[in-house]
């Protein structure tokens, strides 16, 4: 088991966790080298279980028996860099809480057609760019039960060290991909028989409640970005528009909440 101490914050073999912090740096960098990062025994756990390869590990000292055991026969193949809790937070631009950081080999992504071939519930993203949503979204479609997520292609990475650490790691267990046709894709969804129901503020938008009510057996529920919501061109290319309604003078929830709230209404039952 090649367990290497690292004590040089220079140290080139960390390269790939140098700068977490820096979202636009690590957003070519992660392409580019087709990795991306898990945090913590758990989330690496829930990575290794759904069958992602680690390329390497960079932990704390107290970390390494636990880390070994979740890795299993894969810690013999790989890199396991130890190195001080300082020497982790200079590398990584924050401190390591969890004291555990995987570089994961980035898996493909099925096509859109494979994804939903089997689905009834399917969520959609579009333009959603903080993190912290993306992964609490996942967070729902694991806990509340639909099938997969499509994201669009300014949407922001599931697989981001933040989404994957809010999501508590179920961005693993739930199938997506990334759509190479906006907002042709939601014409893809409607012709293998989705409706396609669009949450929007729009004065023809559809009650939640009301909508659920119409029994449709395969939804796409799309959710627009945190600012504007859904653009003008995505919305032309659903079926319905539909909204949670709201009291207090309040015109809608945060995305990540609305999602959660839409998913269970919407749940198969």
């Amino acid at each position: 088991m090649p367990v290497i101490p690292v004590t040089d914050v220079a140290d080139p073999r960390l390269t790939d966790y140098r700068g977490l912090t820096d979202v636009a740096l690590r957003r070519t960098l992660e392409a580019e080298r087709g990795l991306y990062m898990a945090e913590g025994g758990k989330v690496i756990a829930r990575a290794v279980a759904a069958g992602h390869a680690p390329r390497s590990v960079l932990m704390s000292p107290k970390w390494v028996d636990g880390i070994v055991a979740v890795l299993g026969n894969q810690a013999d193949t790989m890199n396991l860099y130890v190195a001080p809790d300082d020497v982790l937070e200079a590398v990584t631009g924050y401190q390591v809480h969890r004291g555990a950081l995987a570089a994961m080999h980035r898996p493909a992504l099925p096509s859109v057609a494979d994804l939903v071939r089997n689905a009834r519930r399917v969520v959609v993203l579009e333009g959603i760019v903080d993190h912290t949503n993306v992964g609490a979204i996942f967070r729902s479609v694991a806990g509340i039960g639909a099938d997969a997520v499509i994201v669009s292609p300014t949407c922001a990475d599931p697989l981001y060290r933040r989404s994957v650490k809010v999501s508590m790691g179920t961005v693993f267990q739930v199938p997506w991909t990334r759509a190479e046709s906006w907002p042709g894709v939601l014409d893809e969804l409607r012709e293998v028989g989705f409706v396609v129901a669009g949450m929007a503020l729009e004065e023809a938008a559809v009650p939640l409640d009301e909508f659920a009510t119409r029994g449709h057996e395969r939804i796409a529920l799309v959710m627009g970005t945190e600012g504007d919501g859904m653009t003008r061109g995505a919305l032309a290319h659903t079926d319905i528009p539909v909204m949670i309604p709201m009291a207090g003078g309040v015109d809608s929830l945060n995305v990540a909440a609305a999602s959660a709230v839409a998913l269970w209404e919407l749940r198969v039952r």
